[in-house]
C-alpha cells in the first residue's frame, strides 16, 4: 500500500510559500498565516471609474472600449508549441524550468499544470499533487508570479489565481493573498470572461476580509456589466458563484439577461442552468421550462450523475415538472439493464424526495431485489424501504416475495442496526401493511428497556413512528375483526377555514347539519374531517342521531378526508404512505374512505362542488374503495 504525505506538511516548503520574497512588498505584504486584514479597500472603490496609472500601463483601452492586453500569446513561440504537447502536470513544470523566460511562459505553465491535473483520477491526483509541490520548478514559478504579479495581464492574473487555489496552495499564503489584492486593483479592467473565472475561484475560497472585499466589488461590477453580457455560459457561471446570498434585484437582473439569450440555449447549458439556479436558490420558470424542454429533447445524452443533479436541483428550487420527471424515469426504465442497482437506488431516492412515483421503474427494481438481494446492505435497505413506503408502492407482481426478501435482508442486519434505524425500517414496512415479526420483537424489547429514547429533537418523531407501528400490529393483524361499534368523539363544531367550503356544500346537499358529523376523533389517534352514515342499501343518508345506537352492520359509514396536495404522489391522486395507511386502517374500522385533494376542491365553483360530493356519496363511494378527485 502506497502512503502519500501532504507536501504542505513540509515545514521548509510551507515557510517558503508563506514568505516568498517579502522584501519586494514591504511590511504590508507580510505572511498571512494569522489571516490578518492586510488590505481595507472598500467595495465601491474597487469598481470606481478611475483606475491606477500602474494598471493602465499593463492593459490599455483599445478602440472598441474594451481592455486589450499588451502581451499577446505568440502561438509560433516554440515554448507554447512544446507546452501544448505536455501530457502530465510535471511535464509543464519541467518545461518551465528549462525554457520559461517571461511571465507569460510562467503563467501559462501554471495553467497547463492545473488543466492536466484536473483530468486525473482522485488517486492519481493525490500522488501528482505531492510531485507538483515538491518540484523545484513549482517553487521558482511561485516566486516569479509574486515578483511580477502587478505586471501580469488580466487573463494571466485570474487564471493563475484560479490554478493556485484549485491545486491546493493555502489561501493564507503571501502568494495567494497578493494575487487577490492585485485582482482588486485590476477589477475594472477584467473582461466578462475574466470576471467569470474570478467568480468561480472566489466561490471555492474561504471567506476572509480580502476575499469578502473582492467578492463585494465583483458583485458591484457584475451589476454594472450585466446588460452587456451575452454569453449564457458566463451568466450561469456568475449565477452559480454569486449564490443564494446575492440580492434579489441582482438575481432578477441575471434572470432577465438569461431569458434574453434563451433562444440560443444548448443542451449542456440547459443542464448547467438547473445547477446555477439551485446555487442561487432562485426558481425562475421562464428559464426552467425551456431548459426542461431541451433536456427532454436530448434525454439519451444525459450522464447518470447529471440525472441526479437535475432532480436535486428541482428539489432545491421546489420545481415540480411531471413531464420532465416522467421523461427521466422512462429513460432510466428503458435503460435499467445498463445501470448498477446502486445507481437506480440513488435515482429512486431522488424521486422520493420529490414525491414522484416512477411506477414502472419501481416494479422493475422490485424484481431485481427479489432476484439478487445480496447488494442490499443496511444503508441501501433503509433507502429502499423509505422510497417504497413513502410512495406507497406495492409491486404488481410477486409483492409477497418482495416483502419477504426485504424482511430477510432486515433480519440479517439486526445485529448491526441501531435502535432508530430499526424503528424506521419497521415503520416503513408497517406503512406498506407488512409486519416483520422478528424485527418487531426486537423493537418492542428495546422499547421496554427505554432504548428508543433519544434527544428532544428526535423524541417526538420516534414517538409518532412507534405509535404507528403499534397501531399496525393491532389493525393489520390477521386476527383483527371489525368492531361492532367504533367509539368516536366530536372535537369541535367549528371547522377550519380550508374546510368551510366543504361544510357549506354538504349542508346544501343534505339539507341539515344533523346529517353529518365534522371533526371526528377516532381510536388510534385518527381523525376524519366529515362522517356521513347511510342505510345498508346505500341509497339514503341517515341522520347521525338516529344511528348512534345502531350496530355498524345496519349502517354504512363514509369518511371524508380532505387532504393537501402534498399528501399525494406528484401529479396523481395516489396517496402517499401515511395517508394510505390511515385509509387502510379506517377501512378496518368499518369506514368507506373518500380521499379528496382539497386544493382542487377549493378551485371548484360552489354548484360543481355540491354535484361532486353528490356523486361521491351516492355512487363512487361504494363502487371502489379509493374514490378520489
Amino acid at each position: 500500500m502506497i502512503l502519500y504525505r501532504d507536501p504542505l506538511e513540509n515545514v521548509n516548503f510551507r515557510k517558503l510559500l508563506l514568505n516568498i520574497l517579502p522584501s519586494l512588498h514591504g511590511s504590508s505584504l507580510r505572511s498571512l498565516s494569522q489571516k490578518t486584514d492586510v488590505y481595507s479597500t472598500g467595495a465601491e472603490a474597487l469598481v470606481s471609474e478611475k483606475t491606477s496609472q500602474s494598471s493602465l500601463e499593463v492593459e490599455k483601452l483599445d478602440g472598441s472600449g474594451s481592455f486589450k492586453p499588451t502581451h499577446v500569446v505568440d502561438h509560433n513561440d516554440p515554448f507554447f508549441t512544446s507546452l501544448r504537447k505536455c501530457t502530465c502536470p510535471c511535464d509543464a513544470l519541467d518545461l518551465a524550468s528549462e525554457a520559461a523566460v517571461s511571465i507569460k511562459h510562467y503563467t501559462n505553465s501554471l495553467t497547463m499544470t492545473w488543466r492536466l491535473f484536473k483530468t486525473l483520477s482522485e488517486e492519481q491526483q493525490r500522488y501528482e499533487k505531492q510531485l507538483i509541490f515538491e518540484h523545484p520548478a513549482f517553487v521558482r514559478l511561485c516566486q516569479q508570479l509574486l515578483r511580477d504579479a502587478r505586471r501580469m495581464t488580466r487573463g494571466d492574473l485570474v487564471f493563475s489565481l484560479h490554478a493556485l487555489v484549485n491545486l491546493g496552495v493555502p489561501q493564507n499564503t503571501l502568494l495567494v493573498q497578493t494575487l487577490v489584492r492585485v485582482s482588486q486593483e485590476k477589477l475594472n479592467q477584467l473582461d466578462n470572461r475574466c470576471i467569470s473565472v474570478l467568480a468561480t475561484t472566489l466561490a471555492g475560497m474561504d471567506k476572509d476580509k480580502n476575499v469578502s472585499a473582492l467578492q463585494a466589488g465583483l458583485q458591484l461590477l457584475v451589476e454594472q456589466r450585466i446588460s452587456s453580457i451575452r454569453d449564457i455560459f458566463i451568466l450561469q457561471n456568475l449565477m452559480r458563484c454569486l449564490g443564494k446570498d446575492a440580492p434579489a434585484f441582482l438575481k432578477k437582473k441575471l434572470e432577465m439577461a438569461v431569458v434574453r439569450e434563451i433562444d440560443g440555449l444548448t443542451f449542456p447549458n440547459a443542464l448547467r442552468m438547473f445547477l446555477a439556479l439551485a446555487a442561487m436558490n432562485y426558481c425562475s420558470l421562464p428559464i426552467l421550462n425551456p431548459c426542461s424542454k431541451k433536456i427532454q429533447e436530448n434525454i439519451h445524452d444525459i450522464p447518470f450523475r447529471q440525472l441526479i443533479l437535475v432532480l436535486e436541483a428541482c428539489y432545491t428550487l421546489q420545481y415540480r415538472n411531471v413531464k420532465l420527471f416522467s421523461a427521466l424515469a422512462d429513460y432510466v426504465n428503458s435503460t435499467a439493464y445498463l445501470w448498477d442497482k446502486r445507481q437506480i437506488i440513488l435515482f429512486l431516492s431522488a424521486c422520493e424526495t420529490l414525491a414522484f412515483q416512477p411506477t414502472e421503474l419501481l416494479d422493475i427494481f422490485a424484481e431485481k431485489v427479489t432476484e439478487d438481494p445480496d447488494f442490499l446492505n443496511l444503508k441501501n435497505l433503509l433507502i429502499v424501504l423509505r422510497v417504497y413506503s413513502r410512495l406507497n408502492h406495492v409491486p404488481r407482481v410477486q409483492k409477497h416475495l418482495f416483502f419477504e426478501t426485504l424482511h430477510s435482508c432486515l433480519n440479517k442486519c439486526l445485529p448491526q442496526i441501531s435502535s432508530t434505524e430499526l424503528l424506521k425500517a419497521v415503520y416503513s414496512l408497517g406503512i406498506l401493511g407488512y409486519l416483520p415479526h422478528r424485527a418487531l420483537d426486537e423493537l418492542l424489547q428495546k422499547d421496554s428497556k427505554d432504548e428508543l429514547t433519544l434527544s428532544d429533537d428526535l423524541k417526538e418523531q420516534n414517538t409518532v413512528m412507534l405509535h404507528s407501528v403499534k397501531t399496525c400490529m393491532e389493525l393489520d393483524s390477521p386476527s383483527f375483526t371489525k368492531p361492532a361499534f367504533v367509539l368516536t368523539e366530536n372535537l369541535s363544531s367549528l371547522v377550519s377555514l380550508n374546510l368551510r367550503k366543504a361544510q357549506e356544500a354538504l349542508i346544501e346537499l343534505l339539507g341539515d347539519e344533523n346529517m353529518f358529523r365534522q371533526n371526528v376523533q377516532l381510536p388510534y389517534r385518527y381523525h376524519i374531517d366529515f362522517e356521513i352514515r347511510m342505510d345498508s342499501d346505500r341509497k339514503k343518508v341517515l341522520p347521525i342521531a338516529a344511528t348512534d345506537d345502531h350496530p355498524d352492520s345496519c349502517v354504512q359509514r363514509l369518511a371524508f378526508l380532505f387532504a393537501p396536495v402534498s399528501a399525494f404522489c406528484l401529479g396523481t391522486t395516489h396517496p402517499q404512505g401515511k395517508l394510505a395507511m390511515k385509509k387502510r386502517h379506517l377501512n378496518k374500522l368499518g369506514y368507506h374512505v373518500i380521499l379528496i385533494q382539497n386544493k382542487k376542491f377549493q378551485e371548484m365553483k360552489n354548484e360543481d362542488a355540491v354535484e361532486f360530493l353528490k356523486r361521491k356519496i351516492y355512487s363512487d363511494a361504494f363502487s371502489f374503495p379509493e374514490a378520489t378527485v
